[in-house]
């Protein structure tokens, strides 16, 4: 592992002490899990403490962790995931957090520390029905604003709730229940014993 590393997981736990859930060194990256109950305060030091100084949020995304690696997770289904950059010290973070309940996932909203997680929470909002609280202006960014559900949930019917049309007698787009019927999608393996030239 980097030195660099070692010492911001050393800077990270004496900045955000009991904040941390975990701070793990793995495949050259640091990942932090924060408590949600403190998610909002620790993002602040991030930022401003003079050993971190993670100056830029350059991503934050939901994740749906319902049956993970296919298997059933015991643990919180929806978390929060941000990369931080620090440009001062040349040093990049990545930081976890669960939303606490899986039937109204919700967190603080961190567009006060970062202004660029504006778009990133509503996006995650949208299309995982994450809610971040505090937000200003937390609505649908792509989907339609009629939309029903959260497309990147992994109980999401892959064929969705409703279609759209247009109907020309109406003049107009039209709403109404998708009119297709769902089917196994499984391709058929053939094996044919001279394939590929195998004898």
């Amino acid at each position: 592992m980097s030195e660099n590393l070692l010492r911001l997981q050393t800077a990270l736990q004496d900045a955000l002490g009991d904040r941390i859930v975990s701070a793990t060194l793995a495949l050259g990256e640091l990942n932090v899990v924060l408590k949600a109950k403190t998610y909002l305060e620790a993002c602040g030091i991030l930022r401003d403490h003079d050993a971190l100084r993670f100056e830029q949020l350059i991503d934050l995304c939901g994740l749906d962790m319902q049956d993970y690696k296919n298997e059933v997770n015991e643990g919180p289904r929806f978390w929060v995931v941000s990369q931080l950059l620090s440009v001062s010290n040349n040093l990049r973070v990545r930081i976890k957090v669960a939303c606490p309940d899986d039937e109204l996932p919700t967190v603080p909203s961190v567009n006060d520390v970062w202004s660029s997680a504006g778009w990133y929470e509503r996006e995650a909002f949208d299309l995982f029905g994450i809610v971040f609280e505090g937000h200003a202006d937390l609505r649908r960014i792509l989907t339609d604003y009629g939309f029903v559900g959260h497309p990147f949930r992994k109980d999401f019917p892959l064929s969705g709730h409703v279609e759209m049309r247009y109907d020309p007698e109406l003049g107009r787009v039209v709403y109404q229940p998708v009119s297709i019927e769902p089917r196994e999608i499984t391709p058929r393996i053939i094996r044919e014993p001279q394939y590929g030239g195998a004898k």
